[in-house]
């Protein structure tokens, strides 16, 4: 159930959209074709836009974070622009909890019986998200073995049927009451998860954001994006941000409404697109954003306490779709997310993970075989663990290129690469301050 819960464009007149003219150089190549000297073009062009020749651009922030205008300068002709210098963050810790006065039985260690009031609440939280799915299908069943109400239930079947809320890029059915209710909070503390902010992001512009890495269930992607208990609303003014997921979802009764008042949409290409293409001051998108978590199904069977293997290197499509709108890519990072739970490793377990493989080819979602705590007890049950998440909001990667561009294969090769390099710069930063314990570094695989 762990993919199934998350998964995988009128244009501005400015220079940075202005079509460039390719001139052959005789002294070196007469013949060159515009084909081979477009790549190069394009990232001077991007470089000169982003400001890569300009070091006096003053800073526009609101003093706790990076400015917009010292977004990614991307190399230019093989030289590497200087590394960007994150600003300090500070650590969540896990709070004080009642483990060490935990009782041991068979092996097994229990909660004691006076545990503050807040840690049950916030236990209760966690446990009303991961059983949402379970319970609002259950009660669907249980309408349908009611004949009375089958006057009210057929027609909504059949708007379940024809409804596109979940594509259309209106953002129908978002209830931000519901986002911010105090429920999210105890969610959040529970953990804790915290949102760190590096740069601000200029509401004038669209942003993809890539969540890494999946994790099992991806709890700090949506604590972080689906509500507001970590104020991404006050961080970042101006922007809206809808945190998307397999079209399959909005396909179950009761559990597709749910979604879609926390703000979740599809991630099919048609949505996205209508995402990036609506709302803001003109109705063209500006101060539109999603949130994909990238690695999606086949990386959550990585994820392993300690580690952070990234299904990265084949998965472009998001980078063609912020081409295709002209959307900044943005990446992020969720420190801890694989902690939370443990599983059955491949390696270990070939063939449950032959079994794994076999799902998500067929049916486009996996079953992780995970373990955690229970919800009296600190070793066995289907609960995560009380570990810290630390999600950070990296830099802004400009895209260079107006809605409705066709980009090329060269384009998308470079941006992509742009952003593994931005990511990685991320894990460095910060790796040291939120997963000090780590068994290996980071590893991105295709």
């Amino acid at each position: 159930m762990a993919s199934a819960i998350m998964g995988l464009p009128p244009s501005a007149a400015n220079e940075s959209f202005e079509k460039v003219q390719v001139v052959p150089n005789p002294e070196n190549n007469p013949v060159a074709s515009e084909k081979d000297t477009a790549p190069a073009i394009i990232h001077e062009s991007a470089a000169k836009a982003n400001g890569a020749w300009n070091d006096t651009d003053e800073a526009h922030t609101n003093g706790d974070s990076k400015s917009y205008a010292d977004a990614a300068k991307p190399a230019v002709n093989g030289v590497e622009p200087t590394r960007t210098k994150y600003p300090a963050l500070r650590s969540e810790k896990s709070l004080s909890n009642s483990e060490a006065n935990a009782w041991k039985a068979g092996g097994i260690r229990f909660a004691p019986l006076r545990v503050p009031l807040r840690r049950r609440l916030q236990t209760a939280a966690v446990l009303f998200h991961c059983m949402s799915i379970v319970v609002l299908i259950s009660l669907f069943w249980f309408t349908c073995a009611n004949p009375l109400m089958w006057p009210i239930l057929i027609p909504y079947l059949l708007h379940l049927t024809f409804s596109n809320a979940a594509v259309d890029g209106k953002l129908s059915y978002r209830s931000e009451y519901l986002r911010s209710l105090p429920l999210w909070k105890l969610f959040a503390g529970y953990f804790p998860i915290r949102l760190h902010k590096t740069f601000d992001l200029d509401p004038k512009r669209r942003y993809i954001l890539g969540y890494h890495p999946h994790g099992i269930i991806s709890h700090g992607a949506w604590c972080s994006f689906a509500t507001n208990a970590l104020g991404f609303r006050e961080k970042f003014p101006g922007i809206t941000n809808s945190i998307l997921t397999l079209d399959s979802n909005f396909r179950i009764p009761f559990y597709r409404d749910w979604i879609l008042a926390m703000g979740v949409r599809s991630v099919s290409k048609e949505s996205i697109r209508n995402i990036l293409s609506k709302g803001g001051p003109k109705n063209d998108g500006q101060g539109r954003a999603v949130t994909i978590v990238i690695g999606g199904a086949r990386e959550s069977l990585e994820a392993q306490p300690g580690t952070l293997r990234l299904i990265l290197k084949g998965r472009k499509g998001f980078v063609k779709m912020a081409l295709r709108s002209g959307a900044d890519l943005v990446p992020v990072m969720g420190f801890g997310e694989n902690d939370i739970y443990d599983q059955l490793s491949p390696k270990t377990h070939p063939l449950v993970h032959k079994i794994q493989m076999f799902t998500l080819k067929v049916f486009k979602f996996t079953l992780p075989a995970l373990h955690g705590r229970g919800l009296l007890n600190y070793d066995v049950g289907l609960m995560p663990y009380r570990r810290p998440v630390n999600v950070v909001i990296g830099k802004p990667i400009r895209v260079h290129s107006a809605p409705g561009h066709q980009p090329t294969t060269e384009e998308i090769d470079y941006y992509h690469e742009l952003y593994i390099k931005e990511l990685e710069n991320l894990w460095e930063t910060y790796k040291d301050d939120f997963v000090p314990g780590r068994v290996s570094e980071m590893e991105i695989a295709s």
